[in-house]
């Protein structure tokens, strides 16, 4: 990919996002639309991270993120600090990498 592109990229993206606060000026969301957002945003933010995890391409793969991610996921179901977290995670996908 070419810088161009690259930089020409950014700044639509950039247009983008900065045309939602004009556009939508001081409007609120109704009551129904900001329940259906409550209610798809976190399943969407867990399949995005499965997908992103066991996914490659075409085809399922299994590798050292996945223990990561449970490990991840246990840590947040007991409710501990974002940043023992992303360590524990972190920790547990080098050392299986290592090891392996």
């Amino acid at each position: 990919m070419s810088w161009g592109a690259l930089l020409t990229l950014c700044a639509v993206s950039y247009a983008l996002k900065a045309a939602g606060p004009v556009l939508a000026g001081g409007r609120q969301l109704g009551p129904r639309a900001r329940q259906a957002l409550d209610l798809v945003a976190v399943p969407l933010l867990a399949a995005l991270i499965l997908v992103q995890t066991l996914g490659d391409g075409h085809r399922l793969t299994i590798d050292a993120r996945l223990p990561a991610l449970a490990v991840a996921a246990v840590l947040v179901w007991r409710r501990a600090p974002f940043l023992v977290v992303v360590l524990a995670a972190a920790a547990t996908a080098a050392t299986l990498r290592a090891i392996s």
